[in-house]
């Protein structure tokens, strides 16, 4: 997976051009024209383009990609709530990635979701769009969310449950032999961490040193260093260091050789340094 993410981020810094800007506003645009017309045609719209694997293989098929414009939510509060909520997310991760990188995540993620639904004749982009919070929940673990609109909850605790909501499910859809279900939460996970696998080995290390013997140690050459420098992490890229800009996070970059320090701005959006 490792190589896999690598490849992505070399072709996207190779092919700056590549992506479609403002995908995810194009994707909640689209899903707010079927539902008006859904509601204005009694429903009538959305059969017509929901996955169907028996209508594809007659000609039907762009059923291939209009099934990611098929509403999830019949209420109008929750769908106007889903659309800006995805809205927010992926503008945010378009944002931090580029519009290549965002592209080949979402377009990768519907070819996984289309080739299972091929093989077991269900799909649907309910999973796909949950695993674009898990995304944008560790690229932003501390960004505060109004949960019911009064609770602050940080998005590192909801991605947890979100993650405990689609082991849940799928353990449910097991237990009742829907097992196509099942493979939809499958390949929504795989399609996060053939990108997020090497930042989550990372964090799986840096824990593993923190419980260390040497912790302390570190702590001890963490604050001497402070004391000589005036700063503990200092962007490789910027220069702005953890003193300056104390609410601003800093990521060591595992695929550069050497110890480089990053910004969250530039953690996934620099050139990797190999020499």
């Amino acid at each position: 997976m490792k190589s896999l993410s690598d490849a992505i981020d070399r072709f996207c810094y190779k092919h700056p051009r590549f992506g479609i800007q403002n995908l995810m506003l194009a994707v909640v645009i689209c899903n707010c024209i079927v539902y008006v017309l859904d509601l204005v045609s009694q429903g009538t719209l959305s059969p017509l383009l929901m996955f169907s694997r028996s209508l594809i293989f007659k000609g039907q098929i762009w059923r291939l990609i209009t099934f990611i414009f098929v509403p999830g939510n019949t209420s109008i509060f929750w769908f106007a709530l889903s659309m800006y909520f995805y809205w927010f997310i992926g503008s945010n991760l378009e944002r931090e990635w580029g519009s290549g990188k965002f592209t080949v995540y979402y377009a990768l993620g519907v070819l996984l979701t289309v080739i299972c639904g091929l093989c077991t004749g269900s799909a649907s982009a309910t999973y796909l769009d949950l695993s674009l919070f898990l995304a944008f929940a560790t690229l932003y673990p501390n960004l505060q969310f109004l949960l019911f609109f009064i609770i602050p909850v940080k998005a590192k605790w909801l991605a947890w449950l979100d993650a405990a909501l689609l082991t849940f499910n799928f353990i449910s859809y097991l237990a009742q032999g829907a097992w196509p279900y099942a493979m939809l939460i499958v390949v929504s996970i795989l399609n996060y961490l053939i990108f997020f696998w090497s930042d989550l080995m990372y964090y799986v290390r840096r824990q593993k040193r923190s419980t260390s013997r040497g912790a302390m140690n570190f702590k001890r050459a963490a604050e001497a260093k402070k004391q000589q420098t005036g700063y503990l992490h200092k962007c490789a890229v910027c220069g702005r260091t953890d003193t300056d800009y104390p609410n601003l996070e800093f990521r060591y970059c595992s695929k550069c050789v050497g110890n480089y320090c990053y910004c969250m701005d530039h953690i996934n959006n620099h050139v990797h340094i190999t020499q």
